[in-house]
């Protein structure tokens, strides 16, 4: 007698969290929008006085034009239920219709009776994002590998204060890039030598390095650049260099083509990680001892190593994005000036389930929370400034949290690897 095979049905798990954080942040929109309205239009201004191309400027009446996008929020709260009923998980765009939507009818309301410059509100955006596109590819880099790296604010800081006083000592800002990145590596490689060689933990090693960087550029901020700050902290900057062509583009122009050679590293630098981690055999090591360091040591991969050669270049990269605060801008280093973009840099991370292009996509969104409230305070808006300082914090939990859902990091992520 013939017997009867068994199916064996593989348990779905749902995860609530995206609908439920999506219907919460919709509900209290329609409480903005039907108890405290706002009456009047909102001007968005789409061109600047550099564009080649002119183009005009767009109202919006602010009560019919936020009701619109309770309404769209509603339906897409509504949308990410559905899918998740069905035991799928909510699709990423609408999560990103989600957020677009819910900034067009933030800042409608908002901006009633000004006028929002979006390309200027953009740019500052992106140049406020920069340093944590650059710490957020070195988390991925390092987690990828298996080497959890907290110490990524301390590589910041680490990078723009030696960007700072090389390039004020040889008013060359080429030198104090190359420095930072130095400088980056060093953090890096007492992460890696105390969590790799020597099996400490981590998260501890990292938050030692981060209390280090900072209270080491603190003490020699006081006592030596301060006495001397026009020798050691007067630092030369890069100047914008605009794109032919593409910088006269209205809107994206000035936001993408009109920056320093920073940002147009940063260009490459996140198409180079991606390509490498996923299309290369760099990649495919690197993965590998995240994922299953016993597995890559089987087939000759040399686990410790290729997690210490990583973390280094990582490290570099943060060193890099840190150079942002002093010789991007010309501005004069200062205690912790960093602010905590480490942290969320880390959060982008997570948020970006530790690939380049999604954490760059997050990071971008947190650079945007973080100049909104500059734009907003600028105009007039009636918004408490107190509780815009909040709001780069308050998306930090929201999509760490709520939008994300189940993300699973790298197996071997944090976990030292003894070889048998």
């Amino acid at each position: 007698m013939p017997e009867t095979p068994v199916t064996v049905e593989k348990a779905v798990l749902r995860s609530w969290k995206p609908p439920i954080a999506l219907g919460i942040f919709a509900l209290l929109f329609g409480i903005l929008v039907f108890f405290a309205p706002r009456a009047g239009d909102t001007n968005f201004r789409l061109s600047t006085q550099a564009d080649v191309i002119q183009l005009g400027d767009v109202a919006v009446p602010v009560f019919l034009t936020t009701l619109i996008c309770f309404l769209l929020l509603a339906l897409l709260a509504a949308a990410s239920a559905y899918f998740v009923q069905r035991f799928a998980r909510t699709p990423l765009w609408v999560i990103i219709v989600f957020v677009i939507v819910a900034v067009i009818g933030f800042l409608t309301w908002a901006a009633a009776g000004a006028t929002i410059p979006v390309a200027g509100l953009l740019a500052g955006s992106l140049g406020l994002a920069v340093p944590l596109i650059y710490g957020a590819l070195c988390g991925v880099i390092g987690e990828r590998a298996g080497v959890v790296n907290i110490a990524i604010e301390g590589q910041l800081l680490a990078g723009a204060f030696t960007a700072a006083v090389v390039s004020s000592i040889t008013k060359q800002p080429f030198l104090g890039l190359l420095a930072a990145m130095v400088a980056g590596m060093l953090v890096a490689a007492v992460l890696a030598a105390f969590a790799i060689k020597y099996l400490v933990d981590q998260v501890i090693v990292g938050v030692v390095l981060n209390v280090l960087v900072i209270g080491l550029t603190g003490f020699l901020f006081s006592q030596v650049l301060a006495p001397n700050a026009a020798l050691l902290n007067t630092p030369a900057r890069f100047d914008r260099i605009p794109i032919p062509i593409l910088s006269d583009i209205p809107i994206i122009g000035p936001v993408f083509f009109r920056q320093t050679i920073i940002v147009y590293i940063m260009y490459f630098a996140v198409a180079l990680v991606y390509i490498g981690m996923f299309h290369t055999r760099w990649g495919l090591r690197l993965r590998a001892v995240g994922e299953h360091p016993q597995a890559a040591d089987t087939v000759g991969i040399k686990v410790n190593q290729t997690r210490f050669w990583n973390v280094l270049l990582a490290g570099a990269i943060a060193g890099l994005g840190g150079t942002v605060f002093t010789i991007g801008a010309g501005i004069a280093f200062n205690k912790e000036m960093t602010a905590g973009a480490g942290f969320i840099a880390l959060a982008a991370v997570i948020f970006g389930q530790w690939d380049p292009i999604k954490a760059t996509l997050a990071a971008l969104l947190f650079g945007f929370a973080s100049n909104l409230q500059n734009t907003l305070s600028v105009i007039g808006s009636p918004v408490p400034s107190e509780f815009m300082l909040m709001v780069p914090y308050l998306v930090t939990i929201f999509v760490v949290a709520g939008v994300v859902g189940k993300s699973r990091a790298p197996a071997a992520d944090g976990k030292p690897y003894i070889k048998g």
